[in-house]
């Protein structure tokens, strides 16, 4: 077993903190950090920003103030750097070229691209290398990238709001805003840090929503240089209903339209708009583990669904949602609003439960985050 030091773990924890830096920009790649140390000293730092630029561990190669003080340094990196030539070159190589001496890595990479070998090229080199100090949170700063890695899709994150009787709009459609500001914003959040929002065609038609990210009104920290981005937002509309003038529709980033059957084009179309056909199920919607396949094929590594009771629903019930995130507004609608969700047991034994992992409260709603249970 190794014996990390506390210098060590001082060391990662930093990293880690880098590496959140990305959160809201690397879209398909990991969110990584990285920083170098000789003895007691640290050197230099990086993140990586965004898919095209430099990875973390040649971000902080970058910020040496001599290139040369890398030699006999160490390098703790969030995860095992990459050993193949991308949009950027090999790390794995670079940090020989530098001179590194040691290498502490948080976790493997779950690419197969690399997957053990930039650890073995390091080794080969004659460079140390001990992986696993603070690997559980390395692994909880890139679970979609991890998903998609070794489950061919992305993770997904289920988003409701609804009053403490568990109601999301007055009997007539009504439902702006249930809640609060300071909840709002939270969900801003929530949007910036995945690489596609999905929702259905129902939600367009009654709600017209925009979907974007409001990086300014959030208050979304974002790097510096790079341009800011906004999720794919994915609209599932088995029949082709999606209106000319959808507010989406005019607001600026890229739009996947779902449907399930051909005939429909974009002539006409206003914005960023992208058609993809999908397979049906059963019941004539769009097949949700076979989008979820889809999703993952343009690299998305983390969705939200932000939709109304029926697709949330599907998705709770085909046990698809990894991540629920539901906000509970001080207030009661009563008994003729709109339910939270349209899922009808046939007994108690099959209601679909859940792990609440966290409560608090964001302004006066209470934010329950809970993980669908599987077995």
């Amino acid at each position: 077993m190794i014996e990390f030091t506390d210098f060590d773990r001082l060391a990662m924890w930093r990293s880690l903190q880098l590496a959140s830096a990305g959160i809201n920009s690397t879209r398909e790649n990991p969110r990584v950090g990285a920083v170098l140390t000789k003895g007691s000293e640290f050197l230099a730092e990086g993140f990586h920003r965004a898919p095209g630029f430099p990875h973390a561990e040649v971000e902080a190669l970058n910020a040496l103030n001599d290139v040369t003080d890398a030699f006999g340094a160490t390098c703790y990196v969030t995860l095992e750097p990459c050993s193949y030539q991308g949009r950027t070159g090999p790390c794995a190589e670079a940090l020989i070229d530098a001179g590194i001496e040691r290498v502490v890595a948080a976790m493997e990479d779950p690419n197969p691209r690399v997957s053990g070998s930039g650890f073995a090229i390091l080794r080969q080199a004659g460079v140390k290398v001990d992986v696993g100090l603070c690997s559980e949170e390395a692994r909880a700063m890139n679970p979609g990238f991890i998903s998609r890695m070794t489950r061919g899709r992305p993770i997904v994150w289920v988003k409701n709001a609804a009053s403490l009787d568990g109601k999301i709009a007055m009997a007539d459609g009504e439902s702006q805003w249930i809640t609060g500001d300071s909840a709002r914003q939270d969900v801003q959040r929530l949007r910036a840090r995945v690489g596609a929002v999905v929702t259905g065609i129902e939600t367009v038609l009654v709600d017209n929503p925009r979907l974007t990210v409001r990086h300014d009104e959030a208050e979304i920290d974002w790097p510096d240089q790079v341009p800011v981005t906004q999720p794919l937002r994915v609209i599932l509309d088995s029949q082709g209903r999606l209106p000319l003038d959808a507010a989406l529709c005019l607001e600026g980033g890229p739009i996947l339209w779902v449907t399930t059957k051909s005939g429909f084009n974009l002539e006409g179309r206003l914005g960023d708009i992208s058609h993809w056909e999908a397979p049906a199920d059963a019941k004539g919607r769009v097949d949700l583990t076979v989008l979820l396949l889809h999703l993952a094929s343009l690299g998305i590594n983390e969705i939200l669904v932000e939709a109304g009771a029926t697709l949330s629903s599907s998705f709770i019930e085909i046990g698809l949602v990894d991540k629920g995130v539901l906000y509970l507004a001080p207030k009661f609608l009563g008994q003729p609003a709109r339910s939270l969700y349209n899922l009808a047991p046939a007994h108690l034994a099959d209601a679909p439960t859940v792990f609440i992992s966290e409560v608090r409260k964001v302004g006066d709603d209470l934010r329950l985050d809970w993980i669908l249970r599987t077995e």
